[in-house]
């Protein structure tokens, strides 16, 4: 509704100023055509012409012809200009010249400029339309006549100055409100998440713990140490998690600190393909390896580094809905060393592709909690890969999976 106002707002304010525009350029044409035509009428009593007036004509904007009998002394018709110029108020900057048909040539052109800096500018008047007649003829031009309206349109101009800085600003408020929504729905989504994710292992710690106040179950020690082991394994998940939020929401690429050594990529990405076999087996899909980069050495820290290449096989492998496919490759390109996971999953629409790197960011899917995670995977990746002075980026289509591009320095 608002956006509709606004709109009609400025629609209405074009259509006035262009009204008021075409009212001023009219009044302006007038008054030159009265001048004129008071010129001309003067030089035909000068020279005692019963000859009529109506050759006064505006041939284009800002141009305007009168035909005469004869041509007049040009110190004559200057003076003659300036005096009904006056007479109409008309004080802007005017070219005058007189033109003689029967030779086809301007026997006399001059700038008459009320601005003392631009006297030495070109004339224009030569430029101008052709004339389609025999004998002489008096042409005017105003080589400023649309700055010489502006300035009648004060008001029109300030009221539309105002009205641009009114949607400017509602244009930078409404972009708030949305950055605003945006960050309340991901506010939203990481209180879900992080809902689901920590009432789990706390319902079975108190399950546990109420079994533990069953007489028969302390009087079994084998049912004891298991229960007594499901608290301690809840609790160091739950400790965990909470570990992880505060550890990567307080991470910043400018104070991560490193244990800075040179780091055989192709290493490092083989190890973590090799513990994340198991998950692969369990779901019965595959993983493999193109490591084609003739240079894979870094300098970076290893435990930094193993993280984002597990990272990234965590999100490929919780985002595949069928048995999950994922395909490491390196290549050299310049100096750089380029790492690519791809993977068969879901995919990330293209209006999610710019914020996925954002803290707590999730793309969103509603109440359903069938994915888990706190939306800090990527935005540690993407962290550790600039600390390291690297790039990432993504390329993506749903349904068809996504591809992590990382771009790194060789030594």
């Amino acid at each position: 509704m608002a956006i509709a106002s606004l709109s009609a707002i400025v629609a209405g304010q074009f259509y006035w100023v262009s009204k008021a525009y075409d009212l001023e350029e009219n009044k302006f044409n007038d008054k030159v055509k009265e001048s004129l035509t008071g010129v001309v009428t003067k030089i035909l009593e000068i020279n005692r012409d019963s000859s009529n007036t109506k050759g006064v004509k505006q041939k284009a904007t800002s141009f305007f012809t009168a035909n005469i009998n004869d041509t007049p002394p040009p110190f004559l018709l200057e003076t003659l200009l300036k005096e009904q110029f006056k007479k109409h108020n008309i004080q802007e900057t005017f070219e005058y010249g007189i033109y003689d048909c029967f030779y086809d040539s301007i026997l006399y052109a001059k700038r008459v400029d009320y601005d003392v800096k631009n006297t030495d500018a070109p004339l224009l008047i030569t430029r101008q339309a052709e004339f389609d007649a025999d004998g002489h003829y008096i042409a005017l031009f105003f080589p400023n006549k649309t700055q010489a309206i502006l300035r009648q349109l004060t008001f029109w101009v300030y009221s539309s100055a105002i009205i641009i800085l009114i949607i400017i600003f509602f244009t930078y408020v409404i972009n708030l409100l949305l950055k605003q929504k945006k960050l309340s729905e991901v506010k939203a989504d990481f209180i879900n998440n992080m809902t689901h994710e920590l009432r789990t292992p706390i319902s079975t710690i108190g399950l546990s713990a109420e079994a533990l106040s069953n007489p028969n179950v302390l009087q079994n020690e084998g049912r004891l140490m298991s229960y007594v082991s499901i608290i301690k394994n809840e609790n160091e998940r739950l400790r965990n998690q909470v570990d992880r939020v505060l550890q990567i929401a307080t991470l910043d690429p400018k104070k991560v600190t490193f244990k800075h050594e040179q780091l055989s990529v192709h290493e490092i990405i083989a190890k973590a393909a090799q513990t994340f076999q198991v998950r692969m087996d369990e779901r019965g899909g595959q993983l493999s390896l193109h490591l084609e980069a003739q240079n894979d050495a870094v300098i970076g820290d290893r435990l930094h580094f193993t993280n984002v290449i597990y990272n990234l096989l965590d999100n490929a492998t919780k985002y595949s809905t069928n048995a999950p496919v994922i395909e490491i490759s390196t290549t050299c390109e310049g100096n750089g060393l380029v790492i690519c996971v791809k993977d068969n999953g879901v995919g990330i629409g293209k209006q999610h592709l710019n914020n996925i790197f954002e803290k707590f960011y999730r793309v969103p899917t509603g109440n359903i909690h069938d994915v888990r995670g706190f939306g800090l995977g990527l935005f540690y990746v993407r962290t550790i890969v600039l600390a390291h002075r690297g790039k990432i980026k993504v390329e993506s289509e749903l349904g068809k999976g996504s591809t992590f591009i990382l771009i790194l320095n060789n030594i």
